[in-house]
Protein backbone atom coordinates (compact mmCIF):
# COMPACT_ATOMS: atom_id res chain seq x y z
CA UNK A 1 0.00 0.00 0.00
CA UNK A 2 1.42 3.57 -1.09
CA UNK A 3 0.70 7.04 0.37
CA UNK A 4 1.08 10.56 -1.15
CA UNK A 5 1.46 13.68 1.29
CA UNK A 6 0.39 16.71 0.34
CA UNK A 7 1.46 20.04 2.05
CA UNK A 8 -1.11 23.16 1.08
CA UNK A 9 0.02 26.58 1.64
CA UNK A 10 1.83 29.36 -0.19
CA UNK A 11 3.91 30.12 2.22
CA UNK A 12 5.70 26.90 2.05
CA UNK A 13 6.68 27.92 -1.21
CA UNK A 14 8.89 30.55 0.00
CA UNK A 15 12.26 30.74 1.79
CA UNK A 16 11.17 31.51 4.87
CA UNK A 17 8.91 28.08 5.58
CA UNK A 18 9.83 24.37 5.31
CA UNK A 19 7.24 21.69 5.30
CA UNK A 20 8.55 19.56 8.32
CA UNK A 21 4.89 17.60 8.47
CA UNK A 22 5.84 15.43 5.46
CA UNK A 23 8.73 14.31 7.54
CA UNK A 24 6.96 13.10 10.17
CA UNK A 25 3.83 11.04 8.42
CA UNK A 26 6.47 9.61 6.72
CA UNK A 27 8.06 7.85 9.67
CA UNK A 28 4.64 7.38 10.97
CA UNK A 29 3.40 5.43 7.86
CA UNK A 30 6.77 3.42 7.05
CA UNK A 31 6.20 1.99 10.70
CA UNK A 32 2.96 0.67 9.21
CA UNK A 33 4.20 -0.57 6.42
CA UNK A 34 3.35 2.31 4.21
CA UNK A 35 5.44 3.29 1.12
CA UNK A 36 5.51 6.97 0.44
CA UNK A 37 5.69 7.83 -3.18
CA UNK A 38 5.59 11.25 -3.76
CA UNK A 39 5.10 14.36 -1.50
CA UNK A 40 3.96 17.91 -3.51
CA UNK A 41 3.83 21.28 -1.72
CA UNK A 42 1.08 23.08 -3.57
CA UNK A 43 0.02 27.42 -2.96
CA UNK A 44 -3.47 28.08 -2.30
CA UNK A 45 -4.90 27.46 -5.41
CA UNK A 46 -7.81 25.39 -5.12
CA UNK A 47 -8.03 24.37 -8.33
CA UNK A 48 -4.72 23.43 -8.66
CA UNK A 49 -4.78 21.84 -5.22
CA UNK A 50 -7.84 19.94 -6.57
CA UNK A 51 -6.05 18.87 -9.62
CA UNK A 52 -2.74 17.35 -7.47
CA UNK A 53 -5.56 15.41 -4.63
CA UNK A 54 -6.96 13.44 -7.96
CA UNK A 55 -3.55 12.64 -9.67
CA UNK A 56 -2.81 11.41 -6.35
CA UNK A 57 -5.77 9.32 -5.81
CA UNK A 58 -5.28 7.54 -9.12
CA UNK A 59 -1.60 6.65 -8.41
CA UNK A 60 -1.87 5.77 -4.31
CA UNK A 61 -4.37 3.88 -2.20
CA UNK A 62 -3.60 6.62 0.81
CA UNK A 63 -3.62 10.21 0.00
CA UNK A 64 -2.96 12.94 2.93
CA UNK A 65 -2.90 16.83 2.94
CA UNK A 66 -1.68 18.96 5.48
CA UNK A 67 -2.55 22.83 6.03
CA UNK A 68 -5.43 25.08 4.24
CA UNK A 69 -8.22 24.05 6.71
CA UNK A 70 -7.86 27.30 8.84
CA UNK A 71 -10.49 29.96 8.92
CA UNK A 72 -9.40 32.66 5.92
CA UNK A 73 -9.99 32.62 2.16
CA UNK A 74 -6.87 31.87 1.04
CA UNK A 75 -7.45 28.23 3.32
CA UNK A 76 -8.77 26.26 0.51
CA UNK A 77 -8.08 22.43 1.39
CA UNK A 78 -11.16 21.67 2.69
CA UNK A 79 -12.86 23.32 -0.94
CA UNK A 80 -10.26 21.86 -3.33
CA UNK A 81 -10.78 17.73 -1.94
CA UNK A 82 -14.67 18.62 -2.01
CA UNK A 83 -13.84 19.64 -5.86
CA UNK A 84 -11.50 16.87 -6.66
CA UNK A 85 -13.90 14.24 -5.27
CA UNK A 86 -17.42 15.78 -6.67
CA UNK A 87 -18.77 16.18 -3.37
CA UNK A 88 -20.45 19.03 -1.53
CA UNK A 89 -19.24 21.05 1.45
CA UNK A 90 -22.01 20.45 4.68
CA UNK A 91 -21.93 23.28 7.16
CA UNK A 92 -22.02 21.41 10.54
CA UNK A 93 -23.58 23.43 13.75
CA UNK A 94 -22.32 21.31 16.45
CA UNK A 95 -18.31 22.09 15.07
CA UNK A 96 -19.31 25.88 14.99
CA UNK A 97 -20.59 25.16 18.24
CA UNK A 98 -17.59 23.51 19.55
CA UNK A 99 -15.37 26.25 17.70
CA UNK A 100 -17.35 28.74 19.85
CA UNK A 101 -17.20 27.61 23.15
CA UNK A 102 -13.38 27.12 22.62
CA UNK A 103 -12.82 30.84 22.41
CA UNK A 104 -15.28 31.69 24.86
CA UNK A 105 -12.60 29.51 26.98
CA UNK A 106 -10.38 31.94 25.79
CA UNK A 107 -12.35 35.00 27.31
CA UNK A 108 -12.56 35.71 22.96
CA UNK A 109 -15.47 36.21 21.22
CA UNK A 110 -15.58 34.04 17.76
CA UNK A 111 -15.91 36.54 14.33
CA UNK A 112 -17.92 35.06 11.84
CA UNK A 113 -14.88 33.76 9.50
CA UNK A 114 -14.46 30.93 11.72
CA UNK A 115 -17.85 29.38 10.32
CA UNK A 116 -16.00 28.34 7.59
CA UNK A 117 -13.79 25.54 9.71
CA UNK A 118 -16.83 24.14 10.47
CA UNK A 119 -18.24 22.44 6.72
CA UNK A 120 -17.43 19.42 6.43
CA UNK A 121 -16.79 17.34 2.68
CA UNK A 122 -20.39 15.89 2.00
CA UNK A 123 -19.79 11.64 3.92
CA UNK A 124 -16.19 12.73 5.71
CA UNK A 125 -15.67 11.87 8.93
CA UNK A 126 -14.72 14.53 11.53
CA UNK A 127 -11.43 14.05 13.10
CA UNK A 128 -11.97 15.95 16.37
CA UNK A 129 -8.94 18.75 16.90
CA UNK A 130 -8.34 19.36 20.62
CA UNK A 131 -5.60 21.71 19.59
CA UNK A 132 -6.86 24.14 17.81
CA UNK A 133 -10.16 25.37 15.77
CA UNK A 134 -9.42 23.32 12.68
CA UNK A 135 -10.93 20.01 12.53
CA UNK A 136 -9.39 17.15 10.33
CA UNK A 137 -11.63 15.13 7.77
CA UNK A 138 -11.19 11.64 6.79
CA UNK A 139 -13.02 10.53 3.59
CA UNK A 140 -12.71 7.29 1.63
CA UNK A 141 -13.12 7.05 -1.85
CA UNK A 142 -11.11 4.37 -3.74
CA UNK A 143 -9.06 4.85 -1.27
CA UNK A 144 -8.51 7.29 1.78
CA UNK A 145 -8.53 11.10 1.84
CA UNK A 146 -7.06 12.55 5.18
CA UNK A 147 -7.19 16.26 5.89
CA UNK A 148 -5.08 17.17 8.77
CA UNK A 149 -4.12 20.66 10.02
CA UNK A 150 -0.81 22.53 9.13
CA UNK A 151 0.55 23.56 12.50
CA UNK A 152 2.78 20.81 13.67
CA UNK A 153 1.39 19.90 17.29
CA UNK A 154 -1.76 20.23 16.27
CA UNK A 155 -1.38 17.76 13.05
CA UNK A 156 0.94 15.01 15.51
CA UNK A 157 -2.30 15.13 17.82
CA UNK A 158 -4.85 14.43 15.20
CA UNK A 159 -2.66 11.88 13.65
CA UNK A 160 -2.06 9.84 16.68
CA UNK A 161 -4.72 9.65 18.40
CA UNK A 162 -6.99 10.04 15.37
CA UNK A 163 -5.56 8.35 12.39
CA UNK A 164 -2.80 5.70 13.40
CA UNK A 165 -5.49 3.43 14.62
CA UNK A 166 -7.68 3.71 11.45
CA UNK A 167 -5.07 3.12 9.38
CA UNK A 168 -3.76 -0.05 11.89
CA UNK A 169 -7.07 -1.51 10.27
CA UNK A 170 -6.46 -0.80 6.84
CA UNK A 171 -3.21 -1.68 6.25
CA UNK A 172 -1.54 -4.34 5.22
CA UNK A 173 0.43 -6.43 7.65
CA UNK A 174 3.60 -5.30 6.07
CA UNK A 175 6.96 -3.37 7.95
CA UNK A 176 9.49 -1.02 6.58
CA UNK A 177 12.95 -1.22 8.43
CA UNK A 178 15.73 1.25 7.60
CA UNK A 179 19.25 1.28 7.68
CA UNK A 180 21.34 4.67 7.97
CA UNK A 181 24.92 4.88 7.76
CA UNK A 182 26.66 8.11 7.85
CA UNK A 183 29.93 8.37 6.55
CA UNK A 184 32.73 11.04 6.40
CA UNK A 185 36.41 11.66 4.58
CA UNK A 186 35.49 10.15 1.24
CA UNK A 187 33.75 11.42 -2.11
CA UNK A 188 30.10 10.11 -3.18
CA UNK A 189 31.83 8.75 -6.20
CA UNK A 190 34.03 7.15 -4.81
CA UNK A 191 31.96 5.46 -2.25
CA UNK A 192 29.18 4.10 -4.49
CA UNK A 193 31.97 2.79 -6.71
CA UNK A 194 32.97 1.10 -3.61
CA UNK A 195 29.50 -0.60 -2.35
CA UNK A 196 27.06 -0.03 -6.37
CA UNK A 197 28.17 -4.06 -6.37
CA UNK A 198 26.66 -4.54 -3.28
CA UNK A 199 23.48 -3.25 -3.05
CA UNK A 200 23.06 -3.63 -6.92
CA UNK A 201 22.05 -6.83 -6.63
CA UNK A 202 18.93 -6.13 -4.82
CA UNK A 203 15.66 -4.44 -5.80
CA UNK A 204 14.61 -4.63 -1.78
CA UNK A 205 16.06 -3.47 0.12
CA UNK A 206 15.97 -0.01 -1.83
CA UNK A 207 19.33 1.96 -1.35
CA UNK A 208 19.62 5.85 -1.36
CA UNK A 209 23.11 7.77 -1.54
CA UNK A 210 22.69 11.36 -0.20
CA UNK A 211 25.79 13.52 0.27
CA UNK A 212 26.60 17.54 1.38
CA UNK A 213 28.83 19.15 3.04
CA UNK A 214 31.67 16.31 3.48
CA UNK A 215 28.79 14.17 4.92
CA UNK A 216 27.49 10.72 3.21
CA UNK A 217 24.48 9.07 3.95
CA UNK A 218 23.36 5.83 2.78
CA UNK A 219 19.93 4.46 3.35
CA UNK A 220 18.85 1.10 3.24
CA UNK A 221 14.94 0.69 3.48
CA UNK A 222 13.55 -2.67 3.23
CA UNK A 223 10.15 -3.81 3.18
CA UNK A 224 9.04 -7.35 4.11
CA UNK A 225 5.76 -9.12 5.44
CA UNK A 226 7.02 -8.66 9.30
CA UNK A 227 9.86 -6.69 10.99
CA UNK A 228 11.59 -9.50 11.34
CA UNK A 229 11.87 -10.54 7.41
CA UNK A 230 13.28 -6.72 7.05
CA UNK A 231 15.75 -6.80 9.95
CA UNK A 232 17.01 -9.50 8.40
CA UNK A 233 16.99 -8.40 4.91
CA UNK A 234 19.04 -5.35 6.68
CA UNK A 235 21.60 -7.45 8.32
CA UNK A 236 21.79 -8.98 5.02
CA UNK A 237 22.90 -6.36 2.82
CA UNK A 238 24.42 -3.83 5.23
CA UNK A 239 26.84 -6.08 6.39
CA UNK A 240 29.35 -6.29 3.56
CA UNK A 241 28.69 -2.48 2.83
CA UNK A 242 29.33 -1.93 6.28
CA UNK A 243 32.60 -3.87 5.90
CA UNK A 244 33.79 -2.34 2.78
CA UNK A 245 33.21 1.45 4.30
CA UNK A 246 35.01 0.39 7.84
CA UNK A 247 35.95 3.02 10.05
CA UNK A 248 34.94 5.71 7.35
CA UNK A 249 31.30 5.31 8.72
CA UNK A 250 31.14 7.59 11.64
CA UNK A 251 26.85 6.72 12.57
CA UNK A 252 24.50 3.91 12.13
CA UNK A 253 21.46 6.02 14.10
CA UNK A 254 21.53 8.96 12.44
CA UNK A 255 23.50 10.98 14.42
CA UNK A 256 25.44 13.99 12.86
CA UNK A 257 29.49 13.74 13.77
CA UNK A 258 29.38 16.75 16.02
CA UNK A 259 27.23 14.49 18.10
CA UNK A 260 29.58 11.39 17.79
CA UNK A 261 33.00 13.20 19.00
CA UNK A 262 30.76 14.47 22.01
CA UNK A 263 30.05 11.30 23.01
CA UNK A 264 33.56 9.83 22.78
CA UNK A 265 35.31 12.68 24.52
CA UNK A 266 32.76 12.75 27.35
CA UNK A 267 33.40 8.85 27.54
CA UNK A 268 37.05 9.25 27.59
CA UNK A 269 36.48 11.95 30.23
CA UNK A 270 38.07 13.91 27.66
CA UNK A 271 38.31 17.55 26.44
CA UNK A 272 38.10 19.79 23.74
CA UNK A 273 39.24 23.60 22.79
CA UNK A 274 39.44 25.41 19.17
CA UNK A 275 41.50 27.92 17.12
CA UNK A 276 39.43 28.86 14.17
CA UNK A 277 40.78 31.14 11.42
CA UNK A 278 38.62 30.80 7.88
CA UNK A 279 35.65 29.03 9.67
CA UNK A 280 35.47 32.11 12.17
CA UNK A 281 33.52 29.93 14.81
CA UNK A 282 31.85 27.84 12.80
CA UNK A 283 33.77 24.83 14.08
CA UNK A 284 32.90 25.95 17.68
CA UNK A 285 28.90 26.28 16.84
CA UNK A 286 28.97 22.74 15.67
CA UNK A 287 30.68 21.83 18.66
CA UNK A 288 27.97 23.45 20.99
CA UNK A 289 24.87 22.51 18.89
CA UNK A 290 24.86 19.18 21.01
CA UNK A 291 22.91 19.66 24.27
CA UNK A 292 25.56 19.01 27.10
CA UNK A 293 28.40 19.71 25.25
CA UNK A 294 29.69 22.22 28.16
CA UNK A 295 30.95 18.51 29.31
CA UNK A 296 33.54 18.47 26.95
CA UNK A 297 33.89 21.60 24.96
CA UNK A 298 36.18 24.34 26.83
CA UNK A 299 35.74 27.16 24.81
CA UNK A 300 37.59 28.58 21.63
CA UNK A 301 39.72 31.56 20.07
CA UNK A 302 38.60 33.39 16.87
CA UNK A 303 42.09 34.43 15.27
CA UNK A 304 41.06 35.45 11.79
CA UNK A 305 44.34 37.95 11.56
CA UNK A 306 48.09 37.10 12.15
CA UNK A 307 48.24 40.10 15.10
CA UNK A 308 45.06 38.24 16.69
CA UNK A 309 47.26 34.67 16.22
CA UNK A 310 50.11 36.17 17.83
CA UNK A 311 48.28 38.23 20.28
CA UNK A 312 46.14 35.48 21.60
CA UNK A 313 47.43 32.02 20.66
CA UNK A 314 51.15 32.69 21.15
CA UNK A 315 52.02 32.08 17.16
CA UNK A 316 55.60 33.65 17.00
CA UNK A 317 55.44 36.24 14.39
CA UNK A 318 58.86 35.05 12.92
CA UNK A 319 56.93 31.48 12.21
CA UNK A 320 53.98 33.05 10.06
CA UNK A 321 56.86 35.36 8.27
CA UNK A 322 58.49 32.77 7.01
CA UNK A 323 55.30 30.11 6.00
CA UNK A 324 52.33 32.10 5.97
CA UNK A 325 49.45 31.94 8.07
CA UNK A 326 48.16 29.41 5.84
CA UNK A 327 50.91 26.29 6.63
CA UNK A 328 51.20 23.27 8.59
CA UNK A 329 53.24 24.99 10.86
CA UNK A 330 50.71 27.93 11.37
CA UNK A 331 48.28 25.46 11.95
CA UNK A 332 49.93 23.50 14.72
CA UNK A 333 51.02 26.67 16.46
CA UNK A 334 48.09 27.70 16.64
CA UNK A 335 46.45 24.32 17.72
CA UNK A 336 49.51 24.24 20.55
CA UNK A 337 48.71 27.78 21.68
CA UNK A 338 44.91 26.79 22.42
CA UNK A 339 45.76 23.92 24.47
CA UNK A 340 48.42 25.07 26.49
CA UNK A 341 46.10 28.26 27.40
CA UNK A 342 42.65 25.95 27.99
CA UNK A 343 44.58 22.83 29.84
CA UNK A 344 42.32 21.33 26.81
CA UNK A 345 43.25 17.51 26.36
CA UNK A 346 42.57 18.01 22.83
CA UNK A 347 42.77 21.60 20.87
CA UNK A 348 41.42 21.94 16.94
CA UNK A 349 42.65 24.66 14.83
CA UNK A 350 42.11 25.76 11.45
CA UNK A 351 43.44 27.58 8.88
CA UNK A 352 42.84 28.10 5.23
CA UNK A 353 41.65 29.79 1.91
CA UNK A 354 38.13 29.90 1.86
CA UNK A 355 37.93 32.42 -1.30
CA UNK A 356 36.88 33.82 -3.53
CA UNK A 357 40.36 35.43 -4.17
CA UNK A 358 43.73 33.91 -2.49
CA UNK A 359 44.64 37.13 -0.66
CA UNK A 360 47.59 37.79 1.18
CA UNK A 361 47.89 34.12 1.24
CA UNK A 362 50.06 32.30 -2.19
CA UNK A 363 48.05 29.21 -1.47
CA UNK A 364 44.90 28.42 -3.53
CA UNK A 365 41.22 28.63 -3.01
CA UNK A 366 40.37 25.80 -1.09
CA UNK A 367 44.01 25.07 0.90
CA UNK A 368 42.65 23.94 3.84
CA UNK A 369 44.75 22.66 7.25
CA UNK A 370 43.78 21.41 10.40
CA UNK A 371 45.92 20.79 13.27
CA UNK A 372 45.44 18.95 16.30
CA UNK A 373 47.46 18.86 19.80
CA UNK A 374 47.12 16.08 21.84
CA UNK A 375 48.98 15.58 25.04
CA UNK A 376 51.29 13.09 22.96
CA UNK A 377 51.79 15.36 19.65
CA UNK A 378 50.78 18.22 17.46
CA UNK A 379 49.72 17.11 13.69
CA UNK A 380 48.41 18.78 11.07
CA UNK A 381 46.03 17.76 8.11
CA UNK A 382 46.12 19.25 4.70
CA UNK A 383 43.20 19.24 1.92
CA UNK A 384 42.33 20.85 -1.14
CA UNK A 385 38.23 21.35 -1.15
CA UNK A 386 36.91 22.67 -4.32
CA UNK A 387 33.33 25.19 -4.32
CA UNK A 388 32.24 28.42 -2.70
CA UNK A 389 33.49 29.98 0.41
CA UNK A 390 30.36 28.32 2.21
CA UNK A 391 30.86 25.04 1.33
CA UNK A 392 34.71 25.20 1.90
CA UNK A 393 34.34 26.34 5.46
CA UNK A 394 31.49 23.47 5.78
CA UNK A 395 34.10 21.28 4.70
CA UNK A 396 36.56 22.19 6.90
CA UNK A 397 34.71 21.65 10.36
CA UNK A 398 33.43 18.41 9.03
CA UNK A 399 37.26 17.79 8.08
CA UNK A 400 38.36 18.82 11.46
CA UNK A 401 35.92 16.58 13.28
CA UNK A 402 36.38 13.74 11.68
CA UNK A 403 40.40 14.25 12.55
CA UNK A 404 39.54 14.85 16.11
CA UNK A 405 37.07 11.38 15.62
CA UNK A 406 40.24 9.24 14.39
CA UNK A 407 42.26 10.12 17.00
CA UNK A 408 39.76 9.24 19.72
CA UNK A 409 39.52 6.00 18.23
CA UNK A 410 43.35 5.66 18.23
CA UNK A 411 44.19 6.75 14.21
CA UNK A 412 45.69 9.09 12.71
CA UNK A 413 44.60 12.18 11.14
Amino acid sequence: MNAEIIAAGSELLTAERVDTNSLYLTAELNNLGVEVTAKAVIGDDRDRLAEAVRAALSRSAIVILSGGLGPTEDDVTREAVALALDRKLVFHPEIAAQIEARFARMKRKMVEVNRRQAFVIEGADVLPNDRGTAPGQWVEESGVVILLPGPPHELKAMFERQCLPRLRRLVPDHSIRTLLLRVTGMPESDLDQLISPVYKKYLNPVTTILAGNGDIQVHLRARCASVGEAEALLAEVGAPIEALLGDKIYSRNGDPLEVVVGEMLHKAHATVAVAESLTGGMLGERFTTVPGSSRYFLGGFLTYSNAMKVELLGVDPQLLAHFGAVSPETAEAMAAGARRLTKATYALAVTGVAGPESGEDAAPVGTVYVALADPEKTVAVHRQFLGDRTRIRMFTTQMALDVLRRRLMGRAG
